[in-house]
């Protein structure tokens, strides 16, 4: 999937697809790259997210867009959402390590465990928005809950997105189990550190992603150019 992604990213920075221009039909994309349908869609749908093609039901993928700008997880900007994130996540974390019962810690450690052993992205990504809202929990703040509630589909959309173009989930694992750790031993300043840490690596992966695509993609057989 990331390859036929780079492939179509690098066509439409490159001007081979101009905006307004409509890509070609699933079918004539599916035999010109040699791949299924079901990798495709998937390409397709990173390069709506990138904001770099719409979907028009019936009609087809039009470009809209020659650059990455900033990537749309359901409602939400990417920027917009690391923005929240920050003025959110960090200080819960801080709360949950003061507040937190033994009973949140419990129910932290089973999520991360789980995490540690899923292989499906699509599950991981489901207990990873779990592990944030059980933080949201600990602090014991229902409005805290409830804002990560708000922001929990566009949350799930952007993990999903960087665990497949990113290969984030074992790195996220080792992040959430330093988050746990702080929050086990009551360090709010760990606490807070940690998780600042992790969205830091969320903003650093997502801006690998975004940047512009390579252009000397190796041709098969052949040497890149």
């Amino acid at each position: 999937m990331e390859a036929v992604l780079a492939h179509l990213r690098s066509a439409i920075e490159n001007g081979e697809y101009a905006v307004g221009d409509k890509l070609p039909s699933e079918a004539e994309l599916c035999r010109t790259l040699e791949v299924s349908r079901p990798v495709l869609r998937e390409a397709l749908r990173a390069l709506q997210t990138m904001g770099l093609t719409v979907s028009k039901t019936g009609k087809g993928t039009f470009v809209v867009a020659n650059a990455v700008e900033d990537p749309t997880f359901g409602d939400y900007a990417a920027s917009d959402l690391l923005e929240v994130r920050r003025h959110v996540e960090i200080p819960v974390a801080g709360y949950a390590a003061v507040r937190r019962t033994p009973e949140d810690l419990d129910h932290l450690a089973h999520l991360l465990e789980r995490m540690e052993r899923e292989t499906d992205t699509t599950s991981w990504v489901a207990l990873d928005t779990l592990f944030h809202l059980a933080i949201a929990q600990a602090a014991q703040n229902p409005v805290f809950r409830r804002v990560i509630e708000e922001i929990r589909d566009a949350l799930a959309r952007q993990s999903a997105f960087l665990n497949e173009l990113g290969g984030r989930r074992e790195q996220s694992n080792r992040e959430h189990r330093a988050i746990v750790e702080a929050l086990t031993d009551g360090s709010e300043l760990d606490a807070v550190d940690a998780m600042a840490h992790h969205l830091d690596r969320v903003e650093t992966t997502l801006t690998d992603i975004v940047r512009p695509a390579r252009t000397d993609i190796p041709t098969e057989g052949g040497p890149e150019a």
